[in-house]
């Protein structure tokens, strides 16, 4: 029996999130289709988070134990045979027996995309939120400083079952910048709670309209209630970028934002 740690990347444009659903397609499911053509094995895939409806993945985690004698270097090229071109395996590492890709991720790199120009571009349905007012990326670069540091983001999230006891997370970084007509907005922590990057995005938006300053970010993280933030943004700009682990020789390193 080995330890795997697999990484892949998806356009989640079609699928309603990672994790199984009853009578919804996800990227879980398609990916367990193909590693069940590839193993034959049914191994029990544990995935570094669970990303939402329309999310999207640069670099997301799955381990799995397996009884497979293919080579890990193998894996993907096989693997990637079964899915379809919206999802691709990048690599794949023999990880110690203990390895969790959850439970041993010291943190996240989440970027929100978004398309800051008058027209829109057709190439980025679902993929950016299409914003056409002019967007001061040094103000909104302030105000995400504020993000930085441990608070309880009780503001920045949307309540429901999978959210329960502490709601502290120590954010290593956070900014804003701008590539062109894409505002970029990137944030790493140690955990992120439900809608929490798209709530942070929102506050950012509203800060871009006036309706909050940068000085007044501590004080919507204080008020430890939902409706002192912003909106929570579209999903179609949220993108996983990279996740960290503390694996010698490994791109998913954590000698990158603190971790």
């Amino acid at each position: 029996m080995r330890n795997l740690l697999i990484t892949l990347s998806y356009d989640g444009a079609h699928y309603h999130g990672w994790q199984i659903q009853e009578n919804a397609l996800t990227v879980q499911e398609v990916f367990q289709s193909a590693l069940a053509r590839v193993t034959e094995g049914g191994e029990d895939i544990k995935a570094c988070s669970r990303t939402d409806t329309g999310v999207h993945a640069r670099e997301f985690a799955v381990s799995l134990q397996t009884e497979s004698r293919i080579p890990p270097e193998r894996l993907p090229a096989a693997l990637n045979r079964y899915l379809p071109p919206d999802i691709a395996v990048k690599s794949c590492r023999e990880v110690p027996e203990g390895f969790h890709a959850r439970y041993s991720c010291l943190g996240k790199e989440y970027c929100y995309e978004i398309w800051n120009h008058p027209v829109r571009d057709p190439f980025l349905h679902n993929r950016a939120l299409h914003y056409w007012y002019p967007i001061d990326e040094n103000l909104l670069n302030e105000a995400a400083a504020h993000y930085t540091g441990p608070h309880d983001f009780s503001s920045f999230c949307t309540l429901d079952s999978r959210e329960i006891g502490d709601f502290t997370r120590t954010v290593t970084a956070a900014r804003v910048e701008r590539r062109g007509d894409m505002v970029v907005f990137t944030v790493s922590a140690d955990g992120f709670l439900y809608n929490m990057v798209r709530i942070m995005t929102g506050t950012l938006l509203r800060v871009q309209q006036g309706k909050l300053s940068p000085q007044d970010i501590p004080a919507v993280i204080g008020a430890k209630d939902r409706r002192a933030a912003g909106p929570t943004a579209p999903a179609c700009g949220l993108y996983l970028n990279r996740v960290f682990y503390d694996l010698p020789g490994s791109r998913l390193s954590a000698q990158r934002e603190g971790f």
